[in-house]
């Protein structure tokens, strides 16, 4: 609801109810009883002022809200940057907040971004259930994970294909190939599991327990999940494909502290870094394309707020390997 929506509902002008949401009411000499009915009509609505409406002064700037787990996952900061630049050009703002990962954490930061009176709101979200967006009454897309069976618009990168043409090759190269992952709740988590699956099955291979591990995607997840794998075997597995980035440096933080950088063991992870192209080891990745992630949230997101009868869509992005394990380092 906008303040002039909420001045109509409660037969008073714009300025006054504006007077009185921001606590002026006695400064301009307006009735208690006036006073007492535009607040009542204003939490029953849950109106929220528009914090940006005085530095704005009446233009219509298009402000979007943008919820990530964490800003140090390198693939959720390249999309976020590339976000970020195209709200910039368009003459948009975006704000941004983490949830790490925390469902109520995550609720917290939402409330908060509409409190801003955003226009539109883009999470990668580790909800499973998509009831807390539904009734938001704003325009919502996913980035990168689908809650539940959410029909809500949604970008991501075809995880499930591009991970089992990694495994499938790696496969046929590595006696056996160990899994390190994230949280089994997440969808992303999910496909590229299935991609794992997918890809040792060609090589006639099912995917053997004592080589799949389960954390959540943080570096300390990817050490402790590697740690236990290594007591349990009494050795490394002969490669080990890392479901995130994040997991695969708590992966290397924990050869480097066990002077294991020189041990034979076969790398792989999803997600990229150029840093990967200096390692004096061959590690191959999955490598997103953040900047179509980021241009096709920004173009839902649009839609959404310019068209009413738009229909939602989900957009899979190809991804693409990096295969330095072939490379003459």
């Amino acid at each position: 609801m906008t303040i002039a929506e909420l001045a109509e509902l409660a037969g008073v002008s714009k300025t006054t109810a504006s007077f009185i949401i921001g606590g002026r009411a006695e400064e301009f000499r307006i009735s208690e009883a006036t006073r007492d009915r535009v607040l009542a009509l204003a939490e029953q609505h849950q109106f929220r002022p528009n914090l940006n409406a005085r530095a704005l002064r009446g233009r219509r700037v298009l402000t979007f809200g943008l919820v990530v787990p964490d800003l140090t996952n390198y693939g959720f900061a390249v999309t976020t940057r590339e976000l970020e630049k195209l709200c910039r050009n368009a003459g948009c703002q975006l704000l941004i907040t983490c949830s790490e990962d925390d469902v109520e954490k995550e609720q917290e930061v939402v409330s908060a971004l509409l409190e801003r009176q955003i226009d539109g709101l883009i999470v990668a979200s580790a909800m499973t259930d998509d009831s807390f967006y539904q009734q938001l009454g704003c325009p919502v897309v996913q980035l990168d994970r689908q809650i539940g069976d959410s029909d809500l618009p949604l970008v991501m990168t075809d995880s499930v294909s591009i991970t089992a043409n990694l495994v499938a090759r790696i496969g046929r190269e590595c006696s056996e190939l160990a899994y390190i992952g994230g949280l089994e709740a997440l969808s992303s988590e999910r496909q590229r599991y299935q991609g794992y699956c997918q890809g040792l099955l060609r090589n006639s291979r099912s995917p053997e327990v004592t080589l799949v591990s389960r954390g959540d995607f943080t570096r300390e997840s990817g050490y402790r999940q590697l740690a236990e794998l290594h007591k349990r075997l009494g050795r490394l597995p002969g490669g080990i494909f890392c479901a995130s980035f994040t997991l695969l440096e708590g992966v290397l933080r924990y050869f480097k502290e066990h002077q294991l950088l020189t041990a034979h063991c076969q790398l792989s992870t999803f997600d990229d870094h150029e840093l990967l192209n200096c390692m004096p080891f061959a590690v191959d990745s999955i490598e997103q394309d953040c900047g179509a992630m980021a241009e096709g949230c920004f173009q839902q997101l649009q839609c959404l707020i310019e068209e009413e009868s738009y229909s939602a869509v989900t957009v899979l992005l190809p991804g693409r390997i990096h295969w330095r394990s072939s490379q003459v380092l």
